[in-house]
């Protein structure tokens, strides 16, 4: 399907020889797409739209060819992860499953390799929270969302090493790419006109409306996606960001709140973050799916994790959006029944899931257990070491040795 020997729907990789080798073509000048409001991302994303050109190949092969190194990393982490004593395969059938699951959408964008950044971030996050937050913190000047995956970092030590890490690496990166070429940071001067993408939350009362013939806006190409512009947007964006703090506050009352961190906390915590930035967001594009997919596997490589039904459902929700995009995209963007009825489906199992992921994980963590006196845990490392755990927060033993 990616090459074009299975042909579904519209051909995707337009998006790789029009638009990426376009920015490519600028960025090879030492400047950002400044005067290019389809340039929507962090400055890292210039390194993954340079990184092809490293390679001999024609610009669209290479970039084929990054996605597949950066997908075989993630898979062999996740294997390598759910082949420990006490873990699980799951995860690793998840990524077998669900990456294909997206169609061509999946290597025609460069969303896999954010997602590999992260899912091998959080993978090492436990053992090695320097590293894992170092390596969040590369995907967040990236593509921002892999920030959200330190919601869930146990509370002491691993969450200032990990959090620390994080900013080192975002900071540092962010200075010498905004040192070293112009118009870093001009992309959020592109955000403030952005409508309603059509395949978000927010556009389905305008899908339903324009099917009764009673929205007169407009559907066109705008800031490199297909928005919906004119009545009613304004008040469904505020509504969507409201959305949004409203969500991350609840993800602070639960972090405050939360009283037992299990081996699988700090992964569950991570896709229900996850979730609700993208539920809530203005745009949700085809390839996000391809991040619920990643964090989802990361989650199911602990047998204790509360989230087997979240992905589950977002595997389903993946298939529908590839029936929507590229399948039957037209049918979205002039909101006829069929487009309709799939977008609709597609989005309420986004919101289900985020409600089921948000729920599970505050009874995972709230659950009554007799608080333990003194605990003594084994740290990894080539020499192991003892010390007592703080009273009061139970950490399982795979928690430590993962």
């Amino acid at each position: 399907m990616i090459t074009g020997v299975i042909k579904i729907g519209l051909d995707v990789s337009t998006d790789i020889t029009l638009i990426y080798h376009a920015w490519y073509e600028v960025l090879q000048t030492g400047t950002f797409p400044m005067d290019d409001v389809t340039w929507q991302y962090p400055p890292g994303a210039a390194l993954v739209i340079l990184l092809p050109g490293l390679l001999p190949w024609s610009y669209l092969v290479s970039f084929w060819v990054c996605c597949g190194i950066f997908d075989a990393a993630a898979m062999v982490l996740l294997v390598r992860s759910g082949a420990r004593r006490g873990r699980s395969l799951a995860g690793g059938w998840m990524w077998v499953v669900g990456v294909p699951l997206l169609g061509p959408t999946v290597y025609n964008r460069y969303d896999i390799l954010v997602t590999a950044i992260a899912v091998i971030g959080l993978l090492v996050l436990l053992r090695r929270p320097v590293l894992g937050g170092m390596l969040l913190g590369l995907g967040g000047l990236l593509k921002l969302w892999p920030l959200v995956a330190l919601a869930g970092t146990p509370r002491g030590r691993r969450t200032t090493r990990s959090w620390t890490g994080a900013l080192a690496a975002l900071s540092s990166l962010a200075f010498l790419l905004a040192a070293g070429m112009n118009g870093a940071f001009q992309f959020l001067t592109f955000q403030a006109n952005r409508g309603i993408e059509v395949e978000s939350v927010g556009a389905l009362p305008i899908h339903f409306a324009r099917l009764f013939g009673s929205w007169h806006g407009q559907v066109q190409m705008n800031y490199g996606s297909v928005e919906m512009l004119g009545p009613w947007v304004s008040v469904i964006s505020k509504v969507a960001l409201a959305g949004t703090a409203v969500g991350f506050g609840w993800l602070l009352y639960w972090r405050l709140r939360a009283r037992h961190w299990q081996a699988a906390t700090t992964y569950d915590a991570a896709l229900a973050a996850l979730l609700i930035f993208t539920a809530t967001s203005r745009v949700i594009s085809p390839q996000y799916m391809v991040w619920l997919i990643g964090l989802s596997a990361v989650c199911l490589t602990v047998r204790g994790t509360s989230q087997r039904p979240v992905a589950v459902m977002i595997l389903i929700a993946t298939l529908l959006t590839t029936l929507e995009f590229p399948v039957n995209f037209s049918d979205t963007v002039n909101s006829h029944p069929l487009g309709v009825a799939t977008i609709t489906a597609r989005n309420l199992l986004l919101i289900a899931a985020t409600v089921v992921s948000c729920r599970r994980l505050w009874i995972s963590t709230r659950g009554e257990r007799p608080e333990p006196t003194a605990v003594t845990a084994v740290l990894p490392g080539p020499e192991q070491s003892s010390y007592p755990v703080r009273p009061g927060i139970a950490y399982e033993q795979s928690l430590l040795d993962d």
